[in-house]
């Protein structure tokens, strides 16, 4: 056994540790979206003005005395009454009805192309403008308090019949949602009323602040109606620039998951895959970042001319989630228009530098072609109909699979060219980052102008009877910036055996074959590598022919790296000579459902390059970023490690209860230090087991028992005892300068208290107050000074034999008072002394039960804090008089009402073993348990196990039976 001096050092330099680790978490996590993923966004501006709807007062909903409805207006663009399609914009947590100014103002300025003059895209298409209306919460803290949202939800489902009530029959709303303003607007389906739902960094899967039961209620309920309800969705995530929630959970359900084959139109979209964004977006920025925001109020222009949800599916498609599934029909002209037609030799790829005139290039099918080659065109600024950058030139290339048929022997004139329109498996636009710049440009990002169209397609197989066949490309231009390149493509995929393992042990090298001609198309797989949001990995490319500046090369497209994690997700690098770029993915993380699409092992990577005269990039080496891996850890479990922290106070409590059984109980430092140096080892060892084992992803860590992930278990095990140390420091740092006057409960103000939490206040305030008071009962206990020096035992305190004492009562009336011997006296002091030891003994152990009760309570507080938080806000937004729905259960916090009445009042103790809980500290054992297992996921389930724990312990105590009694016998 250690020294208690070296063990209590040790004790401390934990907590210092801990301490330290926090804080590089902190770091870490801040420098995330800087490495991991900068944000190129472009400010964006407009010219405001909010019209309050007057007219929705209390006759539609009494909560129009809370919230309030806005009509949006861009100045000397729009006009003051309602004339489009309605849209509903819903703000998310601490959000204000004025964040939708950004994708309003955009909408007006892209259907007027000046103030009331409809612009050239929409001229005689039955497209009408938008009308925003915004609803204001008060900029509520709707992330921690499910009732706040069921508000919301009813508040809004009133707003939509009120603003269609403006428009014809039948008229239909698209919804659009802001963070929680997703979950609300989730929550309004199924409605006959609304046409879409476009949500932005909205955590579709994982609530953000797990403390309340009520929303995962809520999250329960919408992951039925984005299973079941045919609504098109669409949900727009910021990937790791956003540092409010985890972008994984921003990813929707996909429905095949429970319904094969099912048709429900759900996309999610990263911003770093969003066409003409290719950027990692933040939180809020999200709604005012111009690379997005021009293309959601596109979107939503388009779906006002939509007759069907196939219309509105192709439609989000093209503006929003390109990604193969939905692509519009591939778009042709008539070749017999062409002016020249032009056949290039074969094995010539064609390569058109600032083209102009109309003409047609034909590339002969060279006949060893392999099955399934692929034909790949690149078109630089222009279009390959119907995509193409935002402002294009007027380049534009049609590809086109043509034929000649043998000439008859009968007929002496050759057989014409027939062409028909190629049809794509791949078609979508490709970031041109530019040389000598970072890529995304910070505070910039991409401009409409930017981008290279990437055409993909299996070349057809040849027909017999076919003389000749060609892949034709008709090209338009009009002697403007731009490249047109295209060729065949026989690149096989590179299957690498590398795992997480290999990196650990060394880095790992990646070895690819020199490229033999100017197109490079290279795709590289990685089915042994772990995807997950946890891991942050670092790829270095090395070239063959590295050149210091690359601002003169002849290149068309230098290097371009495509990471693919999942189909929803999609990062871009420039590629350059030693220069590192970081490898993530949100495919995969803790907590968040499995999905058939999020594979916890499986990642490809695509190179693009033409022309690399620049750089040709050969070798690759891989290795494990673990300053960002720890940033990434750090957002994911500070709910996992307030839990733990829960689970490691219940451990304190049950040892020390345990060891009451003996006598006497140990005080809150010696049973930090008996757990940190004899019991924790052990604890260690098992939590790494534990998470070794595959238990669901809302279970534990949620890591499924990837071994690699099961370290972090001791490592969150000792930070959260660290913490717990620390903690005890500052409750003793409290108890020293706690001076409040309290008044004594009582059984009157019992109930005054546990009236108002029934009408008034949540029961988290009182909850508060218990703790206050507590804190005070402790600090007061602890100034006081009933025996001098060390306390001794009953054990250690000597007691001569005496005569037994009968027990009979002697009745001292009428008896004469008599001298005392001096033998009586010495009987009568050292019964004094007993009494005196005996009720020290109880004094103290009752301060030692309370102490540690106090410490369970203080780390039940960030569990019910946060709804204190909402509470304050709502009074201050709200007023005095607004009602505050939901937590009125007073039965959470009776058990803790109860325990500081008794505390307050008496000097011994409630809890422990020898005043009848033999079997109580087993309770302390099921917190635990529940700390550890569910507390991650669902933590409101924490405080009420706890609030069980203490309540069973309270009935035992003043049963009148006293059931604990018979249970000891």
């Amino acid at each position: 056994m250690l020294p208690s001096t070296m063990t209590s050092t040790f004790a401390a330099t934990l907590g210092l540790f801990s301490l330290t680790l926090i804080y590089i978490c902190y770091k870490a996590a801040n420098d995330v979206r800087l490495i991991v993923s900068p944000q190129g966004c472009r400010m964006s501006w407009m010219s405001p003005s909010y019209l309050l709807q007057h007219e929705f007062n209390t006759s539609w909903t009494p909560l129009a005395r809370r919230y309030s409805l806005w009509l949006y207006r861009e100045v000397g663009w729009d006009p003051s009454q309602v004339m489009g399609v309605p849209v509903l914009f819903i703000p998310g947590n601490a959000g204000s009805s004025h964040q939708v100014r950004s994708i309003a103002s955009s909408a007006a300025r892209q259907y007027f192309s000046s103030p009331f003059i409809i612009s050239s895209d929409f001229t005689g298409r039955a497209i009408q403008s938008l009308d925003f209306f915004a609803v204001e919460f008060n900029e509520d803290l709707s992330a921690f308090h499910g009732p706040t949202i069921e508000s919301q939800i009813k508040y809004s489902a009133a707003a939509i019949p009120y603003i269609l009530s403006h428009y014809p029959p039948n008229t239909r709303i698209i919804v659009m949602g802001h963070s929680m303003g997703g979950i609300v607007g989730t929550a309004l389906l199924p409605s006959d009323d609304i046409s879409a739902l476009i949500t932005m960094s909205t955590p579709h899967t994982l609530p953000p602040a797990r403390f309340d039961a009520s929303v995962d209620e809520i999250y329960r309920r919408n992951a039925e109606s984005l299973m079941n309800d045919p609504t098109p969705v669409v949900s727009i995530c910021g990937g790791a620039t956003d540092m409010m929630i985890p972008s994984e959970s921003c990813i929707l359900p996909d429905p095949g998951d429970g319904n094969s084959g099912s048709a429900i139109y759900r996309r999610t979209v990263f911003t770093s895959a969003l066409e003409g964004a290719w950027t990692g977006v933040g939180h809020r920025e999200m709604v005012w970042c111009h690379q997005v925001r021009w293309r959601v109020a596109r979107a939503a222009l388009e779906l006002g001319g939509a007759n069907s949800d196939i219309d509105m599916a192709v439609i989000l498609d093209t503006w929003l989630s390109r990604n193969g599934r939905l692509l519009p029909p591939a778009a042709g002209v008539d070749m017999s228009d062409a002016a020249t037609y032009e056949a290039l030799p074969e094995g010539l790829n064609l390569v058109l530098r600032k083209p102009t005139g109309s003409r047609t290039y034909l590339l002969p099918v060279p006949r060893a072609l392999e099955t399934n080659a692929t034909f790949v065109l690149f078109v630089s600024r222009g279009s390959i109909p119907p995509i193409s950058p935002q402002h294009s030139t007027k380049l534009q290339a049609l590809p086109y699979f043509c034929v000649r048929r043998a000439t008859s022997p009968t007929r002496q004139s050759s057989e014409p060219v027939s062409c028909v329109p190629l049809e794509p498996s791949t078609l979508k636009l490709l970031p041109s980052p530019i040389l000598g710049k970072p890529f995304p440009v910070p505070d910039e990002g991409s401009d409409e102008s930017e981008g290279v169209v990437l055409f993909e397609a299996t070349v057809p197989h040849t027909p017999s009877g076919v003389e000749d066949a060609w892949i034709g490309i008709h090209v338009n231009a009009a002697d403007e910036d731009g490249w047109v390149f295209g060729g065949f493509d026989e690149t096989r995929t590179f299957q690498s055996d590398i795992g997480l393992f290999d990196i650990i042990a060394g880095g790992a090298k990646l070895s690819l074959q020199p490229t033999e001609q100017n197109f490079v198309r290279r795709h590289i797989t990685f089915p042994k590598l772990l995807s997950n949001a946890l891991v942050v990995y670092t790829l270095t490319p090395k070239s063959v022919r590295p050149i210091t500046s690359c601002a003169h090369s002849l290149s068309l497209l230098p290097p371009l790296l495509m990471h693919r994690s999942h189909p929803a997700e999609t990062h871009y690098y420039r590629l350059e000579h030693e220069t590192s770029v970081a490898l993530h993915t949100h495919a995969s993380a803790p907590y968040i459902p499995i999905s058939r699409l999020s594979l916890t092992y499986s990642s490809e990577l695509w190179i693009y390059s033409i022309g690399t005269d620049c750089e040709d990039v050969n070798e690759f080496i891989m290795a494990v970023d673990w300053w960002t891996s720890i940033g990434r850890i750090a957002t994911r479990y500070p709910t996992t490690l307030i839990s733990w922290g829960v689970g490691v106070v219940a451990l304190l409590m049950f040892r020390a209860w345990r060891e009451s059984r003996e006598g006497s109980m140990p005080n809150v430092s010696q049973s930090l230090v008996a757990f940190i140096c004899g019991f924790l080892p052990k604890l260690l060892a098992a939590s790494f087991v534990i998470a070794l084992l595959p238990l669901g992803p809302e279970y534990y860590l949620g890591t499924r028992g990837e071994p690699f992930l099961g370290l972090l278990a001791p490592v969150l095990l000792v930070v959260a005892t660290g913490l717990v140390y620390v903690s005890w420091w500052l409750i003793l740092l409290l108890m020293r300068y706690d001076d409040l006057g309290m008044p004594r409960s009582t059984i009157v103000s019992l109930v005054f208290i546990s009236f108002l939490v029934f009408l008034v206040v949540p029961w988290q305030i009182a909850f508060m107050g218990c703790w206050s008071i507590h804190l005070h009962t402790c600090a007061s206990s602890a100034h006081q000074k009933p025996y001098p020096g060390i306390v001794p035992s009953v054990q250690s305190t000597p007691i001569e034999p005496r005569e037994r004492f009968d027990g009979c009562e002697v009745d001292m009336q009428g008896i004469e008072p008599k001298e005392i011997e001096p033998s009586e006296q010495q009987d009568v002091r050292q019964a004094q002394n007993l009494a005196t030891i005996t009720d020290t003994l109880d004094a103290t152990q009752a301060y030692h039960e309370n102490t540690h009760l106090l410490l369970l309570m203080t780390w039940l507080l960030p569990l019910s804090m946060p709804v204190l938080a909402v509470w304050v806000r709502t009074l201050m937004t709200a007023g005095y008089t607004a009602p505050f729905n939901g937590d009125h259960n007073v039965f959470k916090v009776a058990p803790f009402l109860v325990l500081v009445e008794f505390t307050s009042h008496r000097k011994s103790a409630l809890l422990s073993h020898r005043n009848g809980g033999s079997y109580i500290h087993w309770g302390y054992l099921i917190v635990a348990c529940v700390s550890f297992l569910l507390g991650s996921r669902e933590a409101y389930r924490v405080f009420d196990v706890v609030s069980l724990c203490i309540g069973c312990a309270s009935i035992v105590k003043f049963s009148p039976i006293r059931f604990a009694r018979h249970i000891a016998t």
